[in-house]
Protein backbone atom coordinates (compact mmCIF):
# COMPACT_ATOMS: atom_id res chain seq x y z
CA UNK A 1 0.00 0.00 0.00
CA UNK A 2 2.99 2.57 1.21
CA UNK A 3 4.55 1.80 -2.53
CA UNK A 4 1.17 2.07 -4.19
CA UNK A 5 0.62 5.61 -2.46
CA UNK A 6 4.02 6.43 -3.74
CA UNK A 7 3.44 5.36 -7.29
CA UNK A 8 -0.16 7.28 -7.35
CA UNK A 9 1.34 10.45 -6.06
CA UNK A 10 4.31 10.22 -8.74
CA UNK A 11 1.79 9.13 -11.53
CA UNK A 12 3.16 6.05 -12.24
CA UNK A 13 0.07 4.47 -11.22
CA UNK A 14 -3.19 6.01 -12.38
CA UNK A 15 -5.73 3.23 -12.23
CA UNK A 16 -6.02 -0.32 -10.05
CA UNK A 17 -7.72 -3.40 -11.22
CA UNK A 18 -9.96 -4.97 -8.76
CA UNK A 19 -11.40 -8.23 -10.03
CA UNK A 20 -12.38 -11.31 -9.06
CA UNK A 21 -12.42 -14.84 -11.21
CA UNK A 22 -16.02 -15.87 -12.51
CA UNK A 23 -16.83 -19.21 -12.57
CA UNK A 24 -14.99 -19.89 -15.71
CA UNK A 25 -11.94 -18.38 -14.57
CA UNK A 26 -12.06 -15.31 -15.94
CA UNK A 27 -11.32 -12.14 -14.55
CA UNK A 28 -14.07 -9.66 -14.01
CA UNK A 29 -14.54 -6.14 -12.11
CA UNK A 30 -13.68 -2.63 -12.34
CA UNK A 31 -11.13 0.31 -13.18
CA UNK A 32 -10.68 2.13 -10.43
CA UNK A 33 -8.82 5.46 -10.06
CA UNK A 34 -5.97 5.11 -7.50
CA UNK A 35 -7.09 8.09 -5.42
CA UNK A 36 -10.77 5.93 -4.84
CA UNK A 37 -8.68 3.09 -4.49
CA UNK A 38 -6.79 4.45 -1.54
CA UNK A 39 -9.61 6.24 0.21
CA UNK A 40 -12.65 3.82 -0.12
CA UNK A 41 -12.07 0.52 -2.01
CA UNK A 42 -9.02 -0.64 -0.54
CA UNK A 43 -10.95 -0.50 2.98
CA UNK A 44 -14.28 -0.95 2.52
CA UNK A 45 -13.99 -2.96 -0.79
CA UNK A 46 -16.41 -2.56 -4.02
CA UNK A 47 -20.17 -4.38 -5.36
CA UNK A 48 -20.72 -5.73 -8.64
CA UNK A 49 -24.22 -7.58 -9.65
CA UNK A 50 -24.24 -10.64 -8.38
CA UNK A 51 -25.71 -12.45 -11.89
CA UNK A 52 -21.71 -12.77 -12.77
CA UNK A 53 -21.75 -15.52 -10.89
CA UNK A 54 -24.88 -17.25 -12.91
CA UNK A 55 -23.96 -16.18 -16.52
CA UNK A 56 -22.93 -18.47 -19.51
CA UNK A 57 -19.89 -17.65 -21.74
CA UNK A 58 -21.11 -14.80 -23.52
CA UNK A 59 -22.37 -13.20 -20.72
CA UNK A 60 -25.85 -14.21 -20.85
CA UNK A 61 -27.84 -14.38 -17.71
CA UNK A 62 -29.13 -17.84 -17.42
CA UNK A 63 -32.50 -18.92 -15.48
CA UNK A 64 -32.66 -21.80 -12.79
CA UNK A 65 -29.76 -20.91 -10.45
CA UNK A 66 -30.93 -20.68 -6.74
CA UNK A 67 -27.97 -18.04 -5.81
CA UNK A 68 -29.38 -15.25 -8.02
CA UNK A 69 -31.97 -14.58 -10.80
CA UNK A 70 -34.57 -12.54 -12.27
CA UNK A 71 -36.94 -13.39 -9.19
CA UNK A 72 -34.37 -11.90 -6.73
CA UNK A 73 -34.09 -8.99 -8.95
CA UNK A 74 -30.10 -9.65 -9.07
CA UNK A 75 -28.61 -7.67 -6.54
CA UNK A 76 -25.49 -7.17 -5.32
CA UNK A 77 -22.74 -8.92 -3.88
CA UNK A 78 -19.23 -7.01 -2.37
CA UNK A 79 -15.94 -7.86 -3.29
CA UNK A 80 -13.18 -7.78 -0.42
CA UNK A 81 -9.55 -6.89 -2.04
CA UNK A 82 -6.73 -9.29 -0.99
CA UNK A 83 -4.20 -7.19 -0.42
CA UNK A 84 -1.50 -10.37 -0.55
CA UNK A 85 -2.21 -10.32 -4.63
CA UNK A 86 -1.59 -6.34 -5.01
CA UNK A 87 0.71 -5.84 -8.21
CA UNK A 88 1.90 -4.21 -11.19
CA UNK A 89 -0.02 -4.89 -14.09
CA UNK A 90 3.23 -4.45 -15.88
CA UNK A 91 1.36 -5.07 -19.47
CA UNK A 92 -0.68 -2.59 -19.20
CA UNK A 93 -0.41 1.27 -18.78
CA UNK A 94 -0.16 2.82 -15.49
CA UNK A 95 -1.57 0.05 -14.16
CA UNK A 96 -2.36 -2.05 -10.88
CA UNK A 97 -4.37 -5.12 -9.78
CA UNK A 98 -5.55 -6.62 -6.97
CA UNK A 99 -7.86 -9.81 -6.37
CA UNK A 100 -10.98 -9.62 -4.65
CA UNK A 101 -13.03 -12.20 -2.54
CA UNK A 102 -16.80 -12.25 -2.58
CA UNK A 103 -18.89 -11.70 0.16
CA UNK A 104 -22.41 -11.29 0.38
CA UNK A 105 -22.50 -8.38 1.91
CA UNK A 106 -19.53 -6.46 3.88
CA UNK A 107 -18.79 -8.25 7.20
CA UNK A 108 -20.84 -11.56 5.89
CA UNK A 109 -19.40 -14.59 5.24
CA UNK A 110 -17.71 -15.72 2.52
CA UNK A 111 -19.90 -16.09 -0.72
CA UNK A 112 -19.57 -20.23 -0.87
CA UNK A 113 -19.86 -20.94 -4.39
CA UNK A 114 -17.42 -18.54 -5.42
CA UNK A 115 -14.14 -20.08 -7.06
CA UNK A 116 -11.64 -18.53 -4.77
CA UNK A 117 -13.89 -19.27 -1.83
CA UNK A 118 -14.20 -22.71 -2.69
CA UNK A 119 -10.27 -22.82 -2.85
CA UNK A 120 -9.66 -21.22 0.71
CA UNK A 121 -12.05 -23.47 2.66
CA UNK A 122 -10.20 -26.55 1.37
CA UNK A 123 -6.51 -24.92 2.48
CA UNK A 124 -8.09 -24.04 5.18
CA UNK A 125 -8.90 -27.95 5.94
CA UNK A 126 -5.38 -28.54 4.69
CA UNK A 127 -3.84 -26.21 8.00
CA UNK A 128 -6.24 -27.86 10.42
CA UNK A 129 -4.77 -31.10 9.63
CA UNK A 130 -1.08 -29.81 9.72
CA UNK A 131 -0.17 -29.25 5.90
CA UNK A 132 0.72 -26.76 4.00
CA UNK A 133 -0.31 -27.28 0.14
CA UNK A 134 2.20 -26.42 -2.45
CA UNK A 135 1.44 -26.43 -6.03
CA UNK A 136 1.93 -25.90 -9.90
CA UNK A 137 0.30 -25.22 -12.82
CA UNK A 138 1.54 -26.03 -16.45
CA UNK A 139 -0.37 -24.78 -18.85
CA UNK A 140 -0.10 -24.70 -22.72
CA UNK A 141 -1.59 -22.80 -25.79
CA UNK A 142 -1.62 -21.94 -29.38
CA UNK A 143 -0.15 -18.96 -30.81
CA UNK A 144 -2.02 -17.48 -33.96
CA UNK A 145 -1.50 -14.70 -36.55
CA UNK A 146 -4.70 -13.66 -36.71
CA UNK A 147 -6.41 -11.13 -34.25
CA UNK A 148 -8.74 -12.16 -32.16
CA UNK A 149 -11.28 -9.84 -34.14
CA UNK A 150 -10.00 -11.89 -37.57
CA UNK A 151 -10.72 -15.07 -36.00
CA UNK A 152 -14.15 -13.78 -34.69
CA UNK A 153 -15.00 -12.32 -37.87
CA UNK A 154 -13.91 -16.06 -39.91
CA UNK A 155 -15.88 -18.07 -36.99
CA UNK A 156 -12.76 -19.18 -35.81
CA UNK A 157 -12.02 -21.04 -39.22
CA UNK A 158 -9.29 -21.54 -41.22
CA UNK A 159 -7.51 -19.01 -38.50
CA UNK A 160 -3.28 -19.59 -39.20
CA UNK A 161 -1.51 -21.00 -35.76
CA UNK A 162 2.07 -19.11 -36.09
CA UNK A 163 4.20 -22.33 -36.43
CA UNK A 164 3.65 -24.78 -39.35
CA UNK A 165 5.01 -27.89 -37.85
CA UNK A 166 5.62 -29.74 -34.38
CA UNK A 167 7.95 -27.27 -32.26
CA UNK A 168 8.29 -29.55 -29.08
CA UNK A 169 11.71 -28.08 -27.49
CA UNK A 170 12.19 -26.53 -30.99
CA UNK A 171 14.44 -23.49 -30.40
CA UNK A 172 14.51 -22.10 -34.05
CA UNK A 173 10.71 -21.95 -33.91
CA UNK A 174 11.20 -20.65 -30.63
CA UNK A 175 12.55 -17.51 -31.97
CA UNK A 176 9.91 -16.73 -34.24
CA UNK A 177 7.83 -16.86 -31.46
CA UNK A 178 9.32 -14.53 -29.14
CA UNK A 179 8.00 -11.12 -29.60
CA UNK A 180 4.79 -12.68 -27.79
CA UNK A 181 6.69 -14.74 -25.70
CA UNK A 182 9.55 -13.15 -24.10
CA UNK A 183 7.16 -10.18 -23.85
CA UNK A 184 4.93 -12.44 -21.61
CA UNK A 185 7.83 -13.09 -19.71
CA UNK A 186 9.21 -9.89 -18.90
CA UNK A 187 5.61 -8.43 -18.25
CA UNK A 188 5.01 -11.53 -15.61
CA UNK A 189 8.38 -11.29 -14.27
CA UNK A 190 7.22 -7.54 -12.97
CA UNK A 191 3.90 -8.31 -12.17
CA UNK A 192 4.45 -10.95 -9.45
CA UNK A 193 4.62 -13.69 -11.06
CA UNK A 194 7.79 -15.67 -11.44
CA UNK A 195 8.58 -17.20 -14.50
CA UNK A 196 10.97 -20.30 -15.08
CA UNK A 197 10.78 -21.07 -18.88
CA UNK A 198 8.82 -20.80 -21.67
CA UNK A 199 9.11 -23.84 -24.69
CA UNK A 200 7.93 -24.92 -28.12
CA UNK A 201 4.94 -27.96 -27.50
CA UNK A 202 3.73 -30.78 -29.73
CA UNK A 203 1.06 -28.95 -32.05
CA UNK A 204 2.36 -26.21 -35.02
CA UNK A 205 2.25 -22.95 -33.11
CA UNK A 206 1.75 -24.57 -29.22
CA UNK A 207 3.56 -23.57 -26.17
CA UNK A 208 4.18 -23.95 -22.66
CA UNK A 209 5.58 -21.35 -20.04
CA UNK A 210 5.92 -22.48 -16.70
CA UNK A 211 6.01 -20.42 -13.77
CA UNK A 212 7.67 -21.39 -10.05
CA UNK A 213 5.48 -23.41 -7.63
CA UNK A 214 4.07 -21.61 -4.64
CA UNK A 215 1.02 -22.02 -2.42
CA UNK A 216 -1.54 -23.60 -4.10
CA UNK A 217 -3.44 -20.26 -3.97
CA UNK A 218 -0.72 -17.70 -5.07
CA UNK A 219 -0.59 -20.65 -7.77
CA UNK A 220 -4.10 -20.37 -8.93
CA UNK A 221 -4.00 -16.39 -8.87
CA UNK A 222 -0.63 -16.66 -11.16
CA UNK A 223 -2.12 -18.83 -13.38
CA UNK A 224 -5.41 -16.39 -13.48
CA UNK A 225 -3.12 -13.30 -13.98
CA UNK A 226 -0.96 -15.53 -16.83
CA UNK A 227 -4.06 -15.70 -19.02
CA UNK A 228 -5.08 -12.17 -18.65
CA UNK A 229 -1.52 -11.09 -19.44
CA UNK A 230 -0.81 -13.24 -22.52
CA UNK A 231 -4.56 -12.37 -24.02
CA UNK A 232 -3.57 -8.78 -23.41
CA UNK A 233 -0.21 -8.93 -25.39
CA UNK A 234 -1.42 -11.10 -28.23
CA UNK A 235 -4.06 -8.91 -28.80
CA UNK A 236 -1.74 -5.55 -28.53
CA UNK A 237 0.82 -7.20 -30.98
CA UNK A 238 -2.03 -8.12 -33.50
CA UNK A 239 -1.98 -12.01 -32.68
CA UNK A 240 -4.27 -14.27 -30.55
CA UNK A 241 -3.82 -17.33 -28.36
CA UNK A 242 -5.90 -20.06 -27.50
CA UNK A 243 -5.99 -21.82 -24.58
CA UNK A 244 -8.82 -24.36 -25.56
CA UNK A 245 -8.15 -28.03 -24.55
CA UNK A 246 -8.66 -29.39 -27.95
CA UNK A 247 -8.43 -26.49 -30.61
CA UNK A 248 -8.08 -28.78 -33.76
CA UNK A 249 -9.10 -32.70 -34.30
CA UNK A 250 -5.59 -33.13 -35.89
CA UNK A 251 -3.67 -31.33 -33.56
CA UNK A 252 -2.17 -31.92 -29.98
CA UNK A 253 -4.78 -30.74 -27.08
CA UNK A 254 -3.40 -28.08 -24.93
CA UNK A 255 -2.95 -29.48 -21.14
CA UNK A 256 -2.54 -27.82 -17.60
CA UNK A 257 -0.70 -30.40 -15.65
CA UNK A 258 -1.69 -29.41 -11.78
CA UNK A 259 1.53 -30.58 -9.48
CA UNK A 260 0.66 -31.00 -5.59
CA UNK A 261 2.92 -31.80 -2.44
CA UNK A 262 1.94 -31.18 1.32
CA UNK A 263 4.40 -29.63 3.27
CA UNK A 264 5.08 -28.48 7.25
CA UNK A 265 3.50 -24.93 8.10
CA UNK A 266 7.66 -23.33 7.70
CA UNK A 267 8.01 -24.83 4.07
CA UNK A 268 11.23 -26.42 5.04
CA UNK A 269 10.13 -30.38 4.88
CA UNK A 270 7.92 -32.01 2.29
CA UNK A 271 5.52 -34.18 3.77
CA UNK A 272 5.36 -36.47 0.92
CA UNK A 273 9.02 -37.67 1.53
CA UNK A 274 9.61 -40.53 3.53
CA UNK A 275 11.01 -43.92 3.97
CA UNK A 276 7.91 -46.23 2.58
CA UNK A 277 7.82 -48.19 -0.36
CA UNK A 278 5.22 -47.59 -2.91
CA UNK A 279 6.03 -49.51 -6.07
CA UNK A 280 9.63 -47.79 -6.83
CA UNK A 281 8.61 -44.87 -5.21
CA UNK A 282 10.53 -44.08 -1.31
CA UNK A 283 7.31 -41.47 0.38
CA UNK A 284 5.57 -41.33 3.28
CA UNK A 285 1.68 -42.50 4.34
CA UNK A 286 0.48 -39.45 3.80
CA UNK A 287 2.05 -39.50 0.32
CA UNK A 288 0.43 -42.29 -0.09
CA UNK A 289 -3.18 -41.82 1.22
CA UNK A 290 -3.15 -38.10 -0.62
CA UNK A 291 -2.79 -40.11 -4.31
CA UNK A 292 -5.25 -42.94 -2.80
CA UNK A 293 -8.28 -40.07 -2.13
CA UNK A 294 -7.32 -37.82 -5.25
CA UNK A 295 -7.04 -40.96 -7.86
CA UNK A 296 -10.61 -42.80 -6.36
CA UNK A 297 -12.22 -39.15 -6.47
CA UNK A 298 -11.50 -38.29 -10.05
CA UNK A 299 -14.23 -39.43 -11.31
CA UNK A 300 -16.51 -38.11 -9.31
CA UNK A 301 -14.82 -34.36 -9.74
CA UNK A 302 -14.01 -34.66 -13.32
CA UNK A 303 -16.01 -31.43 -14.54
CA UNK A 304 -13.41 -29.29 -12.18
CA UNK A 305 -10.63 -30.64 -14.53
CA UNK A 306 -12.58 -31.08 -17.87
CA UNK A 307 -15.54 -27.64 -17.40
CA UNK A 308 -16.48 -27.97 -21.15
CA UNK A 309 -17.56 -30.18 -23.98
CA UNK A 310 -14.62 -29.81 -25.82
CA UNK A 311 -12.32 -30.10 -22.60
CA UNK A 312 -13.11 -34.50 -23.11
CA UNK A 313 -12.11 -34.82 -26.90
CA UNK A 314 -8.45 -34.14 -25.74
CA UNK A 315 -8.53 -37.58 -24.36
CA UNK A 316 -6.80 -39.90 -27.15
CA UNK A 317 -4.58 -42.36 -27.38
CA UNK A 318 -1.60 -41.70 -28.05
CA UNK A 319 -2.00 -37.85 -27.67
CA UNK A 320 0.44 -37.19 -23.99
CA UNK A 321 -3.17 -36.96 -22.75
CA UNK A 322 -4.11 -39.52 -19.99
CA UNK A 323 -7.30 -41.70 -20.83
CA UNK A 324 -6.57 -44.02 -17.86
CA UNK A 325 -7.34 -43.21 -14.46
CA UNK A 326 -3.89 -44.84 -12.14
CA UNK A 327 -0.18 -44.00 -11.55
CA UNK A 328 2.95 -44.27 -12.60
CA UNK A 329 6.71 -43.03 -11.98
CA UNK A 330 7.77 -40.92 -14.88
CA UNK A 331 5.29 -42.03 -17.12
CA UNK A 332 3.42 -39.79 -19.21
CA UNK A 333 0.77 -42.39 -20.35
CA UNK A 334 -0.45 -41.91 -16.78
CA UNK A 335 -3.56 -39.94 -15.94
CA UNK A 336 -1.34 -39.40 -12.85
CA UNK A 337 2.73 -39.22 -12.88
CA UNK A 338 4.76 -38.98 -9.87
CA UNK A 339 7.92 -37.38 -10.63
CA UNK A 340 11.01 -36.04 -7.88
CA UNK A 341 12.14 -37.92 -5.08
CA UNK A 342 12.53 -36.61 -1.34
CA UNK A 343 11.92 -33.01 -0.88
CA UNK A 344 10.88 -32.52 -4.97
CA UNK A 345 8.87 -35.36 -4.57
CA UNK A 346 5.30 -34.40 -5.99
CA UNK A 347 2.22 -35.92 -7.43
CA UNK A 348 1.66 -34.78 -11.53
CA UNK A 349 -2.10 -34.75 -12.48
CA UNK A 350 -2.21 -34.57 -16.75
CA UNK A 351 -6.30 -34.67 -16.54
CA UNK A 352 -6.88 -31.26 -16.25
CA UNK A 353 -6.70 -29.12 -19.80
CA UNK A 354 -5.65 -26.00 -20.43
CA UNK A 355 -9.46 -24.42 -19.92
CA UNK A 356 -9.60 -25.55 -16.56
CA UNK A 357 -10.57 -22.79 -14.13
CA UNK A 358 -7.39 -23.62 -11.68
CA UNK A 359 -9.47 -22.31 -8.39
CA UNK A 360 -11.80 -25.17 -8.93
CA UNK A 361 -9.51 -27.58 -10.08
CA UNK A 362 -6.74 -27.44 -7.48
CA UNK A 363 -9.99 -27.34 -4.55
CA UNK A 364 -11.22 -30.70 -6.72
CA UNK A 365 -7.52 -32.46 -6.17
CA UNK A 366 -6.88 -30.90 -2.63
CA UNK A 367 -10.41 -32.14 -1.56
CA UNK A 368 -9.53 -35.35 -3.06
CA UNK A 369 -6.26 -35.73 -1.67
CA UNK A 370 -7.10 -34.32 2.25
CA UNK A 371 -10.07 -36.91 1.97
CA UNK A 372 -7.67 -40.01 1.65
CA UNK A 373 -5.51 -39.15 4.18
CA UNK A 374 -8.36 -38.84 6.70
CA UNK A 375 -10.00 -42.42 5.41
CA UNK A 376 -6.38 -43.60 4.45
CA UNK A 377 -7.35 -44.69 0.87
CA UNK A 378 -4.84 -46.84 -0.58
CA UNK A 379 -3.78 -46.37 -4.28
CA UNK A 380 -4.05 -49.03 -6.87
CA UNK A 381 -0.55 -50.63 -7.83
CA UNK A 382 1.98 -48.90 -9.39
CA UNK A 383 1.74 -49.25 -13.22
CA UNK A 384 4.38 -49.95 -15.67
CA UNK A 385 4.53 -49.93 -19.42
CA UNK A 386 2.19 -48.05 -22.01
CA UNK A 387 -1.44 -46.67 -20.39
CA UNK A 388 -2.99 -46.45 -23.53
CA UNK A 389 -2.49 -49.84 -24.31
CA UNK A 390 -4.28 -50.97 -21.23
CA UNK A 391 -7.96 -52.65 -21.25
CA UNK A 392 -8.33 -53.41 -17.40
CA UNK A 393 -7.62 -49.88 -15.65
CA UNK A 394 -10.31 -47.22 -15.54
CA UNK A 395 -10.87 -45.15 -18.01
CA UNK A 396 -11.43 -41.00 -17.97
CA UNK A 397 -15.25 -40.52 -18.60
CA UNK A 398 -15.92 -40.17 -22.00
CA UNK A 399 -18.04 -36.97 -22.75
CA UNK A 400 -18.83 -34.26 -20.47
CA UNK A 401 -22.88 -35.25 -20.02
CA UNK A 402 -20.89 -38.64 -18.39
CA UNK A 403 -18.98 -36.48 -16.09
CA UNK A 404 -22.23 -34.69 -15.22
CA UNK A 405 -23.64 -37.94 -14.14
CA UNK A 406 -20.97 -39.05 -11.67
CA UNK A 407 -20.82 -35.40 -9.94
CA UNK A 408 -24.82 -35.77 -9.80
CA UNK A 409 -24.16 -39.31 -8.18
CA UNK A 410 -21.61 -38.19 -5.62
CA UNK A 411 -21.97 -37.93 -2.16
CA UNK A 412 -18.03 -37.50 -1.61
CA UNK A 413 -18.71 -34.05 -3.66
CA UNK A 414 -21.69 -32.96 -1.73
CA UNK A 415 -19.84 -33.38 1.28
CA UNK A 416 -16.73 -31.78 0.38
CA UNK A 417 -18.18 -28.69 -1.08
CA UNK A 418 -21.73 -28.31 0.23
CA UNK A 419 -25.30 -29.29 -1.19
CA UNK A 420 -25.84 -25.27 -2.32
CA UNK A 421 -22.65 -25.36 -4.21
CA UNK A 422 -22.72 -28.89 -5.90
CA UNK A 423 -26.28 -27.90 -7.09
CA UNK A 424 -24.55 -24.63 -8.52
CA UNK A 425 -22.21 -26.38 -10.31
CA UNK A 426 -24.38 -29.19 -11.69
CA UNK A 427 -26.96 -26.45 -13.56
CA UNK A 428 -23.70 -24.54 -14.53
CA UNK A 429 -22.72 -27.54 -16.03
CA UNK A 430 -25.92 -28.87 -17.33
CA UNK A 431 -26.12 -25.33 -18.97
CA UNK A 432 -22.75 -25.54 -20.85
CA UNK A 433 -23.98 -29.25 -22.46
CA UNK A 434 -27.60 -27.83 -23.26
CA UNK A 435 -26.04 -24.92 -25.15
CA UNK A 436 -23.96 -27.74 -27.34
CA UNK A 437 -26.91 -30.07 -27.79
CA UNK A 438 -28.87 -27.56 -29.20
CA UNK A 439 -25.79 -26.20 -31.23
CA UNK A 440 -25.39 -27.23 -35.69
CA UNK A 441 -21.97 -27.93 -36.66
CA UNK A 442 -19.60 -27.30 -39.34
CA UNK A 443 -19.18 -30.84 -38.84
CA UNK A 444 -22.80 -31.76 -38.93
CA UNK A 445 -23.29 -29.55 -41.98
CA UNK A 446 -20.04 -31.00 -43.98
CA UNK A 447 -21.38 -34.56 -43.20
CA UNK A 448 -24.99 -34.09 -43.78
CA UNK A 449 -26.19 -31.08 -46.29
CA UNK A 450 -25.56 -33.42 -48.96
CA UNK A 451 -25.62 -36.75 -48.73
CA UNK A 452 -28.48 -37.52 -46.55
Amino acid sequence: MAELQKKAASGEIETVIAAFPDIYGRLFGKRITTDFFLDQVADSGMHACNYLLTTDMEMNPVSGYRYANWETGYGDFHCIPDMDTLRLAAWLDRTALVICDIHETRGTAETSIAPRNMLKKQIKLAEQMGFRAMGASELEYYIFNDTFETARSKNYRDIRPFGSYIEDYHILQGTREEPLNASVRKFLSESGVPVEFSKGEWGPGQHELNVRYDDVMTMADNQTVYKQCFKDVAGSLGLSVTFMAKFDTDLAGSSCHLHLSLWDFAGKNNLFAGRDVLGPVACSEVFRWFMGGWIRHAPDLMPFYAPTVNSYKRYQAGSWAPTALSWSYDNRTAGFRVVGEDESLRIESRIPGADINPYLAFAAALASGLDGICNRIEPPECFKGDMYSSSELPRVPATLRDAIARLEKSEFARAAFGEDVIEHYLHFYKTEQSAYDRAVTDWERRRYFEQI
